[in-house]
């Protein structure tokens, strides 16, 4: 039998924590590849060559944006206790994440991005109840 999605009154406390976590761990990082890619911030957060970065800015500008509004549709869900909306973005940052950790051979997407969403989710099903 499927785990039922929590009611908005249901969303517990810890959910709603790790889950703005998740918000501000992706506006930092829109941050990062929006305005700090071609920086010595940026540069040592991704591990690039100033070179690369110089080259690929607008990819990463672009990138940036959608996590930005991976941000935005958590803390949409938030501002209207819509459980359901949380869940269906911490999910795109979880599958965005394990994605990520693949593609680039990077493990640290998944414990940066995956598992505190994962963390979210699993806070927001189980004491959702």
């Amino acid at each position: 039998m499927p785990t039922p999605t929590p009611t908005p009154e249901q969303m517990p406390l810890l959910a709603i924590v790790l889950a703005a976590v998740v918000a501000l761990i992706h506006l930092y990082i829109l941050v990062l590849e929006m305005f700090w890619w071609n920086t010595p911030r940026g540069h040592k957060a991704f591990g690039l060559a100033p070179d690369f970065a110089a080259a690929t800015q607008v990819l990463a500008k672009n990138q940036g944006l959608y996590n930005g509004f991976l941000a935005a549709g958590i803390a949409w869900g938030l501002v209207r206790s819509d459980a359901p909306a949380v869940l269906f973005f911490l999910a795109c940052v979880a599958v965005a994440g394990v994605y990520g950790a693949w593609s680039t051979g990077s493990r640290k997407i998944l414990f940066i991005q995956t598992l505190p969403a994962a963390a979210a989710a699993a806070a927001l099903l189980v004491l959702g109840h």
